[in-house]
């Protein structure tokens, strides 16, 4: 019987840990969640792995811009970088999926496989969200109590569209996988898959992306 409830006591813990990314100097803090160790906090990086800067659109018009010339750009929330001490930056898709790596040594942006496999351990999209969600930051609501049993500690940073307007703060986070769409016919649709968590209920949508279009970056580890 003790046996027994340490075992379940240990299942109930999450293990957290730490890594320094070797690019900056940040510290992450990382849990693992069933056989999955990820990152707690959202990606903040300007550079790749290799050291070359990735550029940050400070302007509408340079979101767009850089869109346009298929570049791999990042910007914080309404430019501010207030929001990226809160919510990290926000990547388009040519960040993400390009081959200097944008994740630390290590580890990887997660495929949109990884993602189910979080969400299927959690319980399935319809219940995980709220197990996944902070216990703070996100708009009131009376539909749904926020747990984070977890340790993903989800946060509502929103994103950003392709024509450059900031969308959905507090309200919504949304996270890239590193996966594209691709049609019936096997066609790419220029659509990744995504995960966003919203403040209203505890899904986990699995949604897709637009190549343009900018959101944030959790990793797994490799």
């Amino acid at each position: 019987l003790v046996f027994l409830l340490s075992s379940i006591v240990s299942f109930a813990q999450n293990t957290t840990g730490t890594f320094t990314d070797k690019r900056d100097g940040k510290i992450y803090k990382t849990v693992v969640i069933g056989n999955q160790v990820w990152t707690i906090k959202n990606l903040d990086v300007s550079t790749f792995r290799n050291g070359d800067p990735i550029t940050e659109a400070k302007t509408k018009e340079e979101w767009i811009k850089t869109g346009k010339e298929r570049k791999p750009a990042w910007c914080y929330y309404d430019n501010d970088t207030a929001n990226g001490r809160i919510y990290g930056k926000i990547y388009n898709w040519y960040a993400v999926n390009d081959t200097r790596g944008l994740a630390p040594a290590g580890w990887h942006v997660p495929t949109d496989a990884e993602w189910t496999t979080l969400t299927n351990f959690l319980g399935g999209e319809g219940t995980a969200g709220k197990k996944m969600k902070s216990t703070s930051g996100w708009k009131e609501t009376s539909n749904t109590t926020n747990t984070n049993t977890s340790g993903f500690s989800g946060l509502p940073g929103g994103g950003c569209l392709s024509s450059g307007t900031f969308y959905n703060k507090e309200g919504f986070g949304y996270w890239w996988s590193s996966t594209e769409v691709n049609s019936s016919t096997g066609v790419n649709t220029n659509r990744i898959w995504n995960r966003n968590l919203n403040y209203y209920n505890g899904i986990v949508n699995r949604g897709g992306s637009e190549i343009t279009s900018g959101e944030y970056v959790r990793c797994i580890k490799n």
